[in-house]
């Protein structure tokens, strides 16, 4: 990295549950239901100064329930949809006993993205609706907020660690974590 190069800070999100509805093992870009704050509160991410990374476990690929292709063609649909508000997807497509080093609550995913586009973990954020994505930011070095969408309402009652925030939804959670970037 040169003297010149500023690390920014960034927003890792998870995707089934916290950015569009959870259909469990979806794998049709048919069955993709994206919530109506996701896109405004992307924008609102994105006009703060942070990048935003799609961080995501895909077991679907590794059970055979569907292809990397399919799950290319749902990112390619998000892609499209949040015109070009995503600078980069992060997925593990492993099975969840394959001791794999990228499967949340594993940090190989965010570090990749980290070290490929000058992230300051210490500044970013990590949004999920399940505890493993609390621990994955935590693991990571980020802050951390759980949304109630998903299987956030269920996830909130088993948290093994606190996450910095909780929230109604990804729209809330960009409000909430803006305002306290401002003070």
């Amino acid at each position: 990295m040169t003297e010149n190069t500023q690390l920014m800070p960034a927003i890792f999100i998870d995707r089934d549950g916290t950015l569009i509805e959870e259909v469990n093992f979806l794998s049709r870009v048919e069955d993709l239901r994206i919530f109506p704050f996701t896109k405004p509160a992307l924008e609102a991410f994105v006009a703060a100064g942070f990048r935003l990374f799609i961080v995501t476990n895909q077991s679907g690929i590794g059970r055979e329930l569907f292809t990397e292709n399919d799950m290319h063609d749902i990112h390619e649909a998000l892609r499209e949809a949040f015109g070009g508000l995503i600078t980069g997807f992060y997925y593990c497509p492993h099975l969840p006993n394959a001791g794999c080093d990228c499967r949340k609550p594993n940090t190989a995913l965010i570090e990749r993205a980290a070290s490929e586009h000058n992230i300051d973990l210490s500044r970013s954020w990590f949004i999920g609706d399940k505890d493993l994505d609390v621990r994955t930011g935590i693991n990571a070095g980020t802050k951390t907020c759980l949304v109630l969408t998903g299987y956030g309402e269920k996830h909130k009652e088993i948290l093994e660690d606190q996450p910095t925030l909780i929230a109604d939804n990804i729209g809330e959670a960009a409000r909430e974590i803006i305002a306290l970037l401002r003070g």
